[in-house]
């Protein structure tokens, strides 16, 4: 059996583990709490993340970085985007110097506008034949659950992509490969972004009309800026790009869909945040995609609009109000 290693041992992560394991392979995950380690190895069952939920006899799991790499011919990473730098800053030098690195991370680094792929190369050294993500609609629970799901692996060497393909094609879990690692990226980082507009909406008590036009030109505002920075117009018509996005605005599981409902019924982000344990992405990378854009001087007032929400500088009803009042334009302008 090959050894796959699962830096993060929260519900992608461990879902992701499952699709590892149900493919045919020996799966070490990583875990920041050796007593949530000590649990899964025991029950095999994750219960913070993934409760109820009955893990494969395949998966196991260590609080030890070195043994979750040792020997594995692939390393994927699935911490929190934002703590990405300070982990892998850890764990660069544990990495088997041939193994491919994949990024199930879903954001763009705060300060430095980085996306995962890019942290991970400055931290590695790893060329872009060996760095790969993996995007599309994939809310954790369900492919936990074994409930059928495709996916997208990118990366720019398509030997490598086709790798990890089979690596992870399990009865239920159906990977394509594509080389456009930036679209396949910013894809999954900015839906997080429309999530929580579109949650807001809810919130508010608004309906199917506002939700889908937010949804809409939030996929313009994620092409717009893909093509400035060299990405695949395709991509984001595909499962990384249209399909990533409906799920995660449609889907009570999706937390930053539910993280924006929050906010649309007056809770703040501090309270919000202060009564789960799972990370809304895009909370964070709001602020750095709206920085990257503004960057390469790229138009996203839905992103602009939810940064300025979770920073306090408005609430979500005047940014539903600011949206729809901005100045008339083409459907294709930008």
């Amino acid at each position: 059996m090959t050894k796959v290693a699962v830096f993060g041992a929260g519900s992608w992560g461990t879902a992701f583990a499952t699709v590892l394991a149900q493919a045919g392979n020996q799966v070490s995950v990583w875990g920041r709490r050796e007593s949530l380690c000590e649990v899964i190895n025991s029950r095999h069952e994750n219960p913070d993340y993934l409760p109820g939920l009955r893990l494969p006899d395949a998966i196991t799991a260590t609080h030890d970085p070195a043994a979750a790499a040792d020997g594995a011919e692939a390393i994927v990473l699935a911490v929190t985007s934002q703590s990405l730098r300070e982990n892998l800053s850890d764990w660069a030098a544990l990495m088997p110097p041939a193994a491919p690195l994949v990024s199930l991370m879903k954001g763009v680094e705060l300060g430095t506008t980085k996306r995962m792929s890019e942290v991970i190369a400055e931290l590695t050294g790893a060329g872009p034949e060996r760095i790969a993500a993996v995007s599309g609609p994939n809310l954790a629970r369900e492919i936990a659950e074994g409930q059928p799901a495709a996916a997208v692996i990118a990366c720019v060497d398509e030997g490598t992509a086709h790798r990890l393909q089979k690596l992870c094609h399990s009865p239920t879990f159906r990977p394509y490969t594509n080389t456009d690692v930036i679209g396949v990226e910013l894809g999954g980082a900015t839906k997080n972004v429309i999530a929580l507009a579109v949650g807001m909406a809810v919130g508010l008590g608004f309906g199917d009309n506002a939700r889908a036009s937010l949804i809409t030109r939030g996929l313009a505002e994620t092409a717009r800026l893909g093509a400035v920075l060299g990405a695949d117009e395709h991509t984001f018509s595909g499962l990384a790009g249209l399909g990533d996005l409906v799920a995660t605005c449609s889907s009570p599981l999706s937390r930053n869909r539910t993280f924006g409902e929050k906010l649309g019924q007056g809770m703040s982000v501090a309270e919000i945040a202060g009564a789960t344990r799972q990370v809304a992405e895009g909370v964070k990378s709001c602020s750095s995609i709206s920085e990257l854009a503004h960057h390469h001087d790229v138009e996203m007032p839905i992103a602009e609009h939810v940064t300025k929400v979770v920073a306090g500088e408005m609430t979500p009803k005047d940014m539903l109000v600011s949206l729809i009042s901005r100045s008339a334009k083409s459907e294709r302008w930008g």
